[in-house]
């Protein structure tokens, strides 16, 4: 394996995921009401129909499609499919919540060293998978080196906020 580099680039986080669209307003209702993103603006600069949303730290832009017709349509959940993740305090509430709105998914479990993870995989209105999991339960071990020092540091920064967002 190769040596570990650092972070060469500076990165600081993720800023932002693009999805292009069969139809944005179907889009940012699903964004929006499903998964708790907040519309914020766009640029007007832009010369295509689109959508800003943000919330949970991310933002996610909605692009429409050219050609709506020619997007792949998936139907079957598969987890081992491309997807975004999102934790959550309670997967059971998350279920409950899936199950009232009437969207299909696919449970699964995850076992490393006694800890268990929950996970709930469904798709948004154009097909990407979407993940909700209790993933935080697993420790981020890395596999080299000095950056096992700043997982260990970036978990309890984690654990930290969260304690605190629980006391507010």
């Amino acid at each position: 394996m190769k040596e570990s580099v650092g972070n060469p680039l500076h990165l600081k986080s993720v800023n932002h995921v693009s999805l292009v669209c069969r139809n944005i307003s179907e889009s940012i209702d699903f964004y929006q009401n499903v998964l708790g993103f907040v519309p914020i603006r766009r640029p007007g600069s832009f010369n295509f129909d689109g959508a800003w949303l943000f919330g949970h730290g991310i933002g996610i832009h909605l692009l429409q499609s050219e050609n709506p017709d020619s997007l792949p349509k998936k139907s079957v959940i598969n987890p081992k499919d491309n997807h975004l993740s999102f934790q959550c305090e309670s997967v059971g509430n998350v279920e409950k919540f899936l199950k009232e709105m009437g969207i299909k998914y696919v449970r699964a479990l995850v076992e490393e060293g006694g800890i268990l993870v929950e996970q709930l995989f469904f798709h948004d209105p154009d097909g990407f998978m979407i993940e909700i999991c209790d993933c935080d339960n697993l420790p981020v071990v890395p596999l080299v080196g000095d950056v096992a020092r700043s997982c260990a540091r970036v978990n309890s920064v984690q654990q930290m906020v969260q304690q605190q967002l629980r006391a507010n």
